[in-house]
């Protein structure tokens, strides 16, 4: 945890995380409050527990619902997290869906749901808040992707497709706000142990140990290695760093 003397040193601004029920989306909440930041999360169901850490480690935080996949729920989000701390700095795109299905039992409905939460979200979220960021000339927008993109899993062909698409993505946006002070970078991590992998077919396909086999760290991802990453990127230490995408798997893919 940061200091005292080393969060007086430190600006402190206002970030928005999506997807913070629980798992990753909730250790980014609580890393960027310890940071000294303000915190708005935002989820499709209820934040009471991660609400509740912030406040209980001192942090300052506002909760509000939000489906990150329909415009105008984005919308009244914004103007919620606007009215109550004057804009974001710091726009942390971690809501997402991973199911898995072999492509020839994936039909244009679940083809389309993970889209509309795993990339048109990003669009969404970004079209509300990056305005204010290039006018304030300040700005971090990390976006989360996936080591499936370059693993190329099977049975994952429609959310490998979305993560690729969102690496795309930061790409391109970075190149073009650049000048105006804002950063825009993604974090892929490798499979990582929360509430909805364990509960997936990821644990009774065996897919943790087999993972695990062919990293250079031979554990299993935890929310808390993607923490620092975040915290990094939301600095101005990350100010010379845009258009990247951070793999962050125990050495999983190594090219």
């Amino acid at each position: 945890m940061p200091t005292d003397t080393a969060k007086e040193h430190r600006p402190r601004r206002v970030a928005l995380v999506t997807g913070v029920a629980a798992g990753i989306g909730q250790g980014y909440a609580l890393r960027l409050a310890r940071d000294g930041h303000r915190v708005a999360i935002a989820d499709l169901g209820s934040a009471d527990e991660t609400e509740k850490l912030v406040r209980e480690d001192g942090g300052e935080v506002f909760s509000v619902r939000c489906d990150v996949s329909d415009a105008e729920s984005v919308a009244r989000c914004a103007e919620a997290v606007t009215d109550r701390f004057g804009g974001v700095d710091i726009l942390v795109h971690n809501a997402g869906i991973y199911p898995m299905a072999p492509f020839a039992d994936t039909d244009w409905t679940p083809w389309r749901r993970i889209m509309d939460v795993n990339l048109d979200s990003v669009f969404h979220l970004t079209k509300a808040f990056l305005p204010a960021m290039t006018r304030g000339s300040w700005g971090r927008i990390v976006v989360m992707a996936s080591t499936t993109f370059h693993a190329g899993s099977a049975g994952m062909v429609a959310y490998t497709a979305s993560k690729g698409a969102v690496i795309g993505f930061v790409r391109s946006l970075a190149a073009e706000v650049g000048e105006q002070g804002v950063t825009v970078n993604a974090i892929a991590p490798g499979l990582v142990r929360t509430p909805g992998t364990l509960s997936g077919p990821q644990l009774e396909l065996g897919a943790f140990d087999a993972i695990v086999a062919n990293q250079a760290i031979k554990r299993t991802g935890l929310p808390e290695d993607l923490m620092g990453v975040v915290s990094f990127l939301a600095t101005d230490d990350a100010a010379f760093m845009t258009g990247q995408t951070l793999v962050v798997d125990g050495g999983f893919v190594r090219a």
